[in-house]
């Protein structure tokens, strides 16, 4: 077990985060790249030379599944007398996810997100034989990412004498050491069942399944879709993910479409219920009319629901500061500290104070939105950049709200003084009553 500080080679421990029946999992820094990683540690006992030699086999057979929902090997190796593989570090995982409850939306993204790296996978030959929750990493902007590609089949062979898999999520054919690319569609459609039902079929699998009655409520195609996709008899499946993400495609828009359809009727009777029209709601509607465009407030906050930009250090609604950034950036990189957007130019990142970032490429990137100037280095500013990307000085630039004359008392940048309990560039209180809810929650 290693400690807290250890360091392997540019590795340095941050903590354990768990432990399972292959490897120790730990939390590192990349001293190099400064970065966190994740760290896989497989137990002593599972390796030896000719398990080294699998691993080695394996990860150049996946080395070339290069998708973005499939979590990249960084690294594998022999480091300082300690075999370990080396990964990108994600928010967290399905499985933890699903202790809490998922959005319809949310959990179409996942399950598209999920088939996609499949489907990639599947059109390269390779079968992973390990779907689960527990192998399905939450990246910010809600990005899933699908591990252990490779190292699941290796590792799982060596832990038991059976079929590779897991109990749960295995399809039967795979348990009697007869895995296909069909037993990933079968392993996939469990994850999208529980997605969607909240529920786990068990063998032997018969109708109606737990959570059906939930399922067929969305669509009875897309009953119907999951079904086919969890026969115990393979041969009745789809072929393979490819033309199971193709089958999952065409019925998407059904199901958004009846979801939507769900949603404005429930909002209906909630208003007929209540007799009024929810101000909060017409509120935050005239704002985004009045400042929407200008600051990109396309995103929501996780508390209230209010809108929100990726520049905002806290919500202007209702205060709440988180730590990371969780929506989903529209640049082309993300700062490993505060997961807001960054360019690939940049040497820092814009919004936080966190270590360098880059350049991560030699060509320069324009920007239209570019509107300030740095005072040190001439470097381009972005609107509410609280420091420069190119020198990590602090933005002298003092940025005003078009629209708006009002400024925070504290850091003395534009506010929306109409709208917002809390200065979104400090967190400093304006005086006014938070928002809780967007529904009065």
């Amino acid at each position: 077990m290693l400690r807290a500080r250890q360091k392997l080679d540019k590795y340095r421990i941050t903590r354990r985060l768990g432990r399972g029946g292959f490897a120790e999992v730990y939390e590192a820094e990349d001293t190099v790249e400064g970065i966190q990683v994740a760290l896989k540690v497989p137990h002593a006992h599972l390796v030896d030379k000719a398990s080294l030699a699998d691993f080695r086999r394996e990860i150049r057979l996946t080395a070339r599944l290069d998708h973005p929902n499939i979590v990249p090997i960084k690294s594998a190796g022999e480091v300082g007398g300690v075999f370990l593989i080396a990964q990108p570090l994600g928010l967290g995982t399905l499985h933890d996810r699903l202790k809490k409850r998922v959005s319809v939306r949310t959990a179409l993204e996942w399950s598209q997100q999920l088939l996609e790296a499949l489907a990639h996978a599947h059109g390269q030959r390779v079968i992973h034989c390990d779907v689960k929750p527990e192998n399905l990493l939450i990246f910010p902007g809600n990005k899933l990412r699908l591990a252990d590609f490779g190292i699941a089949k290796v590792a799982q062979g060596r832990i038991s004498a059976a079929g590779t898999g897991t109990v749960g999520f295995i399809a039967p054919e795979q348990a009697m050491g007869r895995p296909s690319l069909r037993s990933d569609v079968f392993s996939a459609a469990l994850v999208i069942w529980r997605l969607f039902s909240g529920k786990l079929p068990e063998w032997p699998y018969k109708q109606p399944l737990p959570g059906q009655e939930k399922v067929a409520a969305l669509l009875p195609a897309f009953e119907q879709f999951l079904l086919k996709a969890l026969s115990v008899h393979e041969e009745e499946r789809h072929a393979d993910c490819v033309k199971m993400l193709a089958a999952f495609q065409r019925l998407r828009p059904r199901l958004l479409a009846a979801q939507g359809r769900r949603t404005q009727k429930s909002r209906g009777t909630a208003r007929r219920a209540s007799g009024k029209r929810d101000w909060r709601l017409e509120r935050r509607k005239q704002f985004q009319r009045e400042f929407g465009a200008q600051l990109e407030t396309r995103h929501a906050c996780s508390r209230c629901e209010g809108p929100i930009s990726e520049a905002m250090k806290s919500c202007p609604w209702c205060g709440h500061a988180p730590k990371r950034f969780s929506g989903e950036t529209r640049f082309p990189a993300s700062c490993p500290r505060c997961q807001r957007g960054v360019k690939l130019d940049w040497t820092y990142c814009a919004w936080c104070h966190g270590a360098a970032i880059g350049p991560l490429s030699a060509r320069s990137y324009p920007d239209k939105r570019y509107a300030a100037r740095c005072t040190h280095c001439r470097g381009d500013q972005l609107p509410f950049s609280r420091y420069c990307p190119w020198c990590r000085r602090k933005a002298s630039k003092r940025w005003t709200l078009e629209g708006s004359r009002e400024r925070c008392g504290g850091c003395k940048l534009g506010v929306a003084g109409d709208y917002w309990a809390y200065c979104p560039w400090c967190s400093k209180s304006r005086g006014a009553k938070p928002e809780r809810s967007a529904h009065g929650r």
